[in-house]
């Protein structure tokens, strides 16, 4: 595979993980001997319930929630330990959901549609606490703004979408308080393979490995010392259109167009 060839270096062949899923329990010894490396119930998880394909996922800043967006219009928020159980539902999107995201207090949760709309949600409640307009067209991702200090209050957003603009807004308001021009074509992610499938890369939270998704169905991780593939990890039937690292333990999460998340410790 093309990009394949051109971020791997000469080494090791890249572990391919099993896609099933191994006898429960906390971390320790497996089923096969070999010791666990996360609190997760099993190696291997499976999070099923959406309706269509699931764009993006993200883990909380805490990595005890996970929400995912999915072209069935539909937020899911699901547990990450025990048998991960959808355990609330976001709705009021009129079109897919293409991308959420945390605020930096896990708070809050904001997405991007095809709608033109960032919505923005209590996880506490469930409940939209705020609707912004201001794209012409389909708004492709959303980021939080970091904050430099934990006191600081506004949360601020930056959207980027297919009318070729950066938009800022403060939660705080409807109407985006800064636009950033200069790109002449859409703004989306990155292109993989022929498909040009939308795919979103993600580092690990110490800067070591870095991993994205396929159309060919496969999670990839790479070191970004050494530019070395590190795993190739088979599970999904569809086109994997995001992977993350949980923010504390040794896990990668991913979801596909196959309407179907993974978790997986490595």
């Amino acid at each position: 595979m093309q990009v394949e060839s051109a971020l791997s270096v000469v080494g090791p062949k890249p572990i391919e993980l099993s896609t099933f899923t191994h006898s429960f329990g906390p971390p320790g010894a497996g089923s096969n001997g070999k010791q666990r490396t996360s609190s997760l119930e099993a190696p291997i998880m499976l999070l099923t319930g959406h309706q269509s394909a699931v764009y993006s996922m993200k883990f909380n800043p805490a990595g005890t929630v996970i929400a995912s967006g999915s072209h069935d219009r539909d937020i899911f928020l699901w547990n990450v330990h025990g048998d991960c159980k959808n355990f609330m539902v976001l709705r009021g999107h009129k079109n897919a959901v293409l991308d959420v995201q945390w605020n930096t207090d896990g708070s809050q949760i904001v997405s991007t549609s095809p709608d033109k709309t960032l919505r923005a949600w209590d996880v506490e409640t469930g409940k939209q606490i705020k609707k912004m307009v201001g794209h012409l067209f389909v708004v492709n991702s959303c980021c939080p703004a970091r904050r430099a200090h934990l006191l600081l209050s506004v949360d601020k957003i930056y959207t980027g979408g297919i009318d070729n603009d950066v938009k800022v807004w403060d939660l705080r308001r409807t109407d985006p308080v800064m636009k950033l021009q200069g790109h002449q074509d859409m703004i989306t992610g990155h292109q993989h393979n022929f498909e040009k499938s939308l795919l979103r890369c993600s580092w690990s939270p110490d800067g070591s490995k870095v991993t994205a998704g396929s159309s060919d169905c496969m999670v990839y991780v790479w070191d970004t010392t050494s530019r070395r593939m590190l795993y190739k990890l088979p599970g999904h039937t569809g086109s994997v259109n995001e992977c993350v690292f949980h923010p504390n333990e040794p896990i990668i999460g991913s979801c596909s167009s196959d309407k179907q998340i993974y978790l997986g410790e490595i």
